[in-house]
């Protein structure tokens, strides 16, 4: 995922399939199940406090983030990325 251009991803569904990407490269290069997590909880927070939100289902996403302690970022980050390997099946 080039996190250069993330902030211009203002379309929801290109935004997913972005992350989706990064998933299934993580899948590919063999990458664990927890550590594609553990990678998401870190860009979550990179993203949270780097990158104004382009979209209202991106704003939802960062005051859920901003309102969770460390195991509800970690929560929000499985669900994400099982939304988005659900969508590339």
């Amino acid at each position: 995922m080039d996190l250069k251009n993330i902030d211009m991803i203002s379309d929801w569904d290109k935004w997913k399939q972005t992350l989706g990407s990064a998933v299934n490269i993580g899948q590919k290069i063999g990458l664990s199940e927890n550590t594609i997590d553990t990678i998401g909880t870190k860009v979550g927070d990179l993203l949270n406090a780097n990158v104004d939100p382009e979209n209202r289902e991106q704003r939802v996403l960062q005051e859920l983030w901003r309102s969770g302690n460390d195991d509800d970022r970690k929560t929000l980050t499985k669900m994400l990325v099982n939304m988005v390997q659900k969508d590339n099946h």
